[in-house]
């Protein structure tokens, strides 16, 4: 019983960071778009691998800066000098982990494209 109702904890904590995080939605649109390019351009299992590790890391440090954010809002409704920095580290994991994912979507889908355009042109 313990385990599955863990199984539904989680999924109402993924539920409610799509309902209210904008940020996790514009995450999973970019996704979707890297998944559907990622069919039509037939990258390899490992590339697939590589953009799938990506996606995870980026949704994963958008909901752990959910929990941060949310903690430090229910610990402190006042302004505090410390709030803020923790806050923006949060935001800085974020933005790192998303500029890895554009590392990594540049690395695989790149010579697909640049394959692609050569043919045309």
């Amino acid at each position: 019983g313990k385990f599955i109702a863990g199984f539904a904890y989680a999924f109402q904590g993924l539920g409610y960071a799509f309902r209210t995080q904008r940020n996790i939605r514009v995450h999973a649109t970019i996704a979707v778009i890297a998944i559907i390019l990622g069919i039509v351009l037939h990258i390899s299992a490992l590339e697939f691998a590589m953009i799938f590790i990506a996606i995870t890391n980026v949704f994963s440090a958008e909901m752990f800066n959910t929990v941060i954010e949310l903690s430090i809002d229910l610990s402190t409704p006042e302004y505090h000098p410390l709030a803020k920095i923790a806050k923006d580290v949060a935001a800085g994991a974020v933005l790192f982990s998303a500029f890895l994912a554009v590392i990594i979507g540049l690395f695989v889908f790149g010579p697909h494209l640049w394959i692609l355009i050569s043919k045309h042109f």
